[in-house]
């Protein structure tokens, strides 16, 4: 497969990703960062990047089952997200690669912790701890489409607090 198209692939992803940071709705956000993260797994994969790839399963997986949290109540519970960061570190030390493979790990498992509260406010500062992660991941695999992302992300997150205010993040939604 060329490079260009690999980018390209990258390129949608990131634009799911900007889009979900513009969207106070929760699932919905976790629905574009599901359609994002397929994406850029599917470009880690042709890139040979495994631990990414396989944290960005472990974010869909995440996401699918937060989408469903509503009908399937056992998702909330402490014990879910335990299981799901205890997976993110088998498959983390299954693909090994040195002190590069933390940073997938770490966004992850923050970002994690963070969608599990259900809270907009603590979902953003988890992205704003992860996202650097993930953008320095991207650089050493030299993923530019993913660079990007990352870059914009991080603006979005920023731009998104303004526009609905941090204090007003914290506030649960009734319809989520």
């Amino acid at each position: 497969m060329s490079e260009t198209l690999i980018q390209i692939i990258g390129f949608i992803a990131m634009a799911f990703f900007i889009i979900s940071y513009q969207i106070r709705s929760n699932r919905a956000l976790f629905l574009c960062q599901l359609l994002g993260c397929c994406l850029f797994c599917l470009q880690f994969c042709i890139m040979g990047a495994y631990t990414g790839a396989l944290g960005l399963l472990v974010n869909i997986a995440r996401n699918v089952l937060l989408l469903k949290a509503n009908d399937w109540p056992w998702v909330r519970r402490r014990t879910t997200l335990l299981g799901i960061i205890l997976l993110l570190l088998v498959m983390t030390v299954y693909t090994w690669a040195g002190w590069i493979s933390l940073l997938p790990f770490i966004s992850v498992a923050v970002t994690c912790v963070g969608y599990w509260t259900d809270n907009a406010q603590k979902i953003r500062l988890s992205q704003l701890i992860g996202s650097p992660c993930t953008l320095l991941y991207d650089l050493m695999i030299r993923s530019w489409g993913g660079v990007l992302s990352e870059t914009i992300t991080l603006l979005s997150i920023i731009i998104s607090i303004f526009r609905f205010g941090w204090s007003n993040l914290d506030k649960k939604e009734a319809a989520c």
